[in-house]
């Protein structure tokens, strides 16, 4: 591990030297990919310097053992072992394998399963949890689609939440959510169980996937949903047919048909992205499966009960109860005790 640091090291101080040069800076593209390089080695490196510091600590105390000082040294020495396995550690962590993804904004995707209405109108909780959440980060959000119901419930929504990091602080969402509560409609006061799977898909970039233009079928049609002036009356929602994998997309939520257009070309570039990677996972016979999912939507990940108001995680063994708080937002104690699981689960499994 301290050879690769010490390369890491060489490879930093390169970089540092070539983003003053002015062909690298009048070089946009290489510039930012620089930028991007010296942004994730930047705390490598600072902690394997603060590491480097420490051994120097210890081998001057070391050599002070034998002198008037000894038991100065002594104290010296015990702190600085302490503070270079703490910093051990540390490395440990910041040298794990990076999600190339993290980075990313996300499409999230969330439908309604079983339970009929009561698990659209759950559906609509949920979306606007995670517009909430994504609000206290910072992050934008936009709807791409969405099929509602007459009592206010999504069927199916889609929508982008941009911002850095995005992906990385919502990917472990994807997975069936189970709600337990009594429902609006239910006269008797039963609690029902109802169902709505999530799926959260990094927004893939122009570069990562081509799409050739003849292999696109667009069609313009009526806007559908519960109601409102707009609906059915012009031909301003698009439908996209991809022909070689028979995916198809559609948009609605633009009056401009243009701009339904280019939401549903967004979404159909990050499918066919998420598409892609999965088939590259599944090559990978030695691939982890950690221990809060692999983001498989058939996976029960997590449950709300709201009689006795709490959010249990399956994956970690991890409730909370302030059901209240965490669907209006409150989510960040959860998705750190998650990233923290996936973190213990790799350094058990020696990747870095």
């Amino acid at each position: 591990m301290l050879e690769k640091l010490k390369e890491a090291e060489a490879k930093y101080i390169k970089i540092t030297d070539d983003l003053a040069k002015p062909e690298i800076v009048n070089d946009q593209e290489n510039f930012k990919r620089l930028m991007r390089e010296h942004k994730l080695l930047t705390p490598v490196i600072e902690k394997y310097r603060e590491y480097c510091n420490v051994l120097k600590s210890i081998a001057e105390a070391e050599e002070l053992l034998d002198s008037d000082l000894k038991e100065m040294a002594e104290v010296e020495l015990f702190e600085s072992r302490e503070s270079a396995e703490r910093i051990i550690n540390e490395l440990k962590v910041l040298l794990l394998p990076s999600d190339p993804n993290d980075d990313k904004s996300v499409i999230v995707e969330i439908r309604g399963g079983a339970g009929g209405e009561e698990a659209a109108l759950f559906a609509y909780v949920l979306y606007r949890m995670y517009t909430m959440y994504a609000e206290t980060q910072g992050f934008k959000t936009e709807i791409i689609n969405a099929n509602e119901t007459e009592l206010g419930g999504f069927k199916e929504v889609v929508f982008l939440v941009e911002g850095e990091s995005a992906f990385s602080k919502l990917k472990f969402e994807s997975g069936v959510h189970r709600v337990q509560r009594v429902p609006e409609t239910e006269s008797s006061g039963r609690i029902h169980t109802s169902t709505v799977t999530v799926a959260v898909l990094p927004e893939a970039e122009d570069v990562e996937i081509e799409i050739n233009p003849a292999d696109i079928k667009i069609e313009t049609i009526k806007s559908s949903g519960a109601g409102g002036q707009h609906v059915n009356k012009t031909e301003s929602a698009v439908r996209l047919t991809h022909i070689p994998s028979g995916m198809v997309i559609e948009c609605q939520d633009e009056r401009s048909q243009f701009k339904n257009r280019d939401k549903a070309m967004k979404l159909l570039r990050t499918r066919l992205f998420d598409q892609k990677q999965a088939e590259q996972i599944e090559k990978i016979a030695s691939e982890r499966k950690s221990q809060v999912g692999t983001g498989d939507r058939s996976e029960r990940i997590r449950t709300y009960n709201y009689p006795q108001g709490r959010v249990s995680d399956h994956r970690i063994g991890f409730t909370l109860y302030s059901l209240d708080n965490f669907l209006n937002g409150d989510m960040t104690e959860l998705l750190e005790a998650l990233r923290t699981a996936d973190t213990a689960e790799k350094l058990k499994n020696n990747e870095f």
